[in-house]
């Protein structure tokens, strides 16, 4: 009886997540907006990430430059206006690669559970670690958006199913591992920088969810902390 109340909890914690995220999937796309000829608040930092020449000043080459990267990872309107969220989404990847092969520096992700998954919110990275040792990763997530955040703490992979889909809104969660409520690891096909983020999964690439798949298992620790920008 407690494993049925337990699953029933699952099910309807996983229905809160998929309902708004039914609607985004299904919603018809956004018509993509002009190119602009503004220069935005961050036009020399934009410039810099992509290679460009930063001078501050708007072109038709910046301009389609802009346009492709938040065409890429879904930011909208996409026309190619170099604002905050797109600057922010550039600013999260610089300080993701700054990180390298030792996610784990500050020693904030316990050392001494054995395997754990950790995720950073404040980097939007995880790995898996093995005491010290670096197993896997770090990989870039997209975690919980404002109103919906990731919950953070020490917690177990509690079950696992790798073809998850709604019953109610028929969303697919490839390789699930709910670690919390209706919280888990899962496989998106959307870019892990598309904003704002996920409605409390933490999201990964199909090859991230796949890797985590076969590390993982039922009791591991999961440990999430920071805080994601922007909540």
């Amino acid at each position: 009886m407690g494993d049925i109340r337990r699953r029933g909890a699952v099910a309807l914690g996983v229905t809160a997540l998929v309902a708004p995220l039914t609607l985004a999937l299904t919603a018809a796309p956004a018509q993509a907006a002009s190119c602009t000829a503004k220069a935005g608040p961050y036009q020399k930092k934009v410039e810099k990430f992509l290679g460009r020449k930063a001078d501050g000043k708007q072109s038709t080459a910046d301009c389609k430059a802009i346009r492709a990267f938040q065409t890429k990872h879904g930011i909208q309107p996409n026309a190619g206006y170099a604002g905050p969220v797109t600057w922010g989404v550039m600013d999260l990847m610089t300080k993701q690669k700054a990180v390298g092969k030792n996610p784990n520096k500050a020693g904030k992700c316990p050392t001494n559970k054995g395997r754990i998954a950790c995720v950073n919110l404040s980097l939007q990275l995880s790995w898996i670690q093995d005491g010290k040792k670096l197993v896997y990763g770090p990989v870039p997530v997209r975690t919980g958006r404002n109103g919906y955040e990731t919950r953070t703490g020490l917690k177990k992979v509690y079950w696992r199913n790798i073809d998850h889909v709604s019953s109610i809104y028929h969303v697919p969660m490839p390789y699930s591992q709910f670690f919390d409520g209706g919280q888990a690891f899962h496989s998106v096909g959307v870019s892990m920088w598309n904003p704002p983020g996920s409605h409390g999964c933490v999201n990964m690439t199909k090859t991230a969810a796949k890797k985590y798949w076969s590390l993982l298992k039922k009791g591991d620790d999961v440990y999430v902390y920071g805080r994601k920008p922007g909540t």
